[in-house]
């Protein structure tokens, strides 16, 4: 059988054993033998071990057809960008948090925040709007308001649920830190809250 020979323009050698560890390492996430992920490609178990091994030249078409065996795309099984790997936060020194995008899902951003005042007392300041949050406390402890129920977090502790219920949070006892994962519409919702708090009306 003739396969069409994958052609590499940078970094030969180091691509080339990139991917074969890669796909090593796919299986081996998978807890898969060398007979399963193989079956799953049509490929025979001493194919896909000399293609492991390096004692096989990668062929595009068997690449295209690992990738889909092992649940992922041809582009992700020969990535080699890591130039963006580290990022630093945005700082926002008035409301005292940090936020950072997430760069494989725009629509996502990880929040870090420190708050010292208790959760509003009334229920008029609880805010609703779509999305979906979800946080952890890392240090101290968090009150956090959903709906007309109360919840303590702890430091450690998480809490996940849809912004669509009114919900609050403030701190308990002290200082409280803690770092939120905000889908896009939960962004949104927070960031016109804290325009309308900025502009000294209820946010909503």
């Amino acid at each position: 059988m003739r396969h069409t020979v994958l052609l590499v323009t940078q970094g030969d050698g180091e691509l080339d054993s990139l991917v074969r560890k890669r796909i090593r390492a796919l299986r081996v996430a998978q807890g898969w033998s060398l007979d399963d992920l193989a079956a799953r490609a049509r490929l025979s178990p001493s194919t896909l071990s000399r293609i492991e091994t390096g004692q096989r030249r990668l062929a595009l078409d068997q690449l295209v057809t690992l990738a889909r065996a092992l649940d992922t795309s041809l582009d992700q099984l020969v990535e080699t960008a890591t130039d963006d790997v580290i990022s630093s936060p945005m700082i926002d020194a008035a409301h005292q948090l940090m936020r950072w995008s997430v760069r494989v899902d725009p629509g996502m951003t990880v929040v870090r925040q420190r708050m010292t005042d208790p959760p509003p007392d009334s229920p008029s300041r609880m805010r609703a709007h779509p999305g979906h949050e979800w946080l952890v406390v890392l240090s101290g402890t968090a009150i956090l308001l959903l709906g007309n129920r109360r919840f303590r977090v702890e430091t450690n502790q998480a809490a996940e649920f849809p912004t669509m219920l009114p919900h609050a949070i403030g701190a308990e006892g002290g200082p409280c830190e803690i770092l939120g994962i905000f889908d896009r519409d939960a962004r949104r919702g927070h960031q016109s809250g804290e325009s309308a708090r900025d502009a000294g009306r209820p946010s909503q």
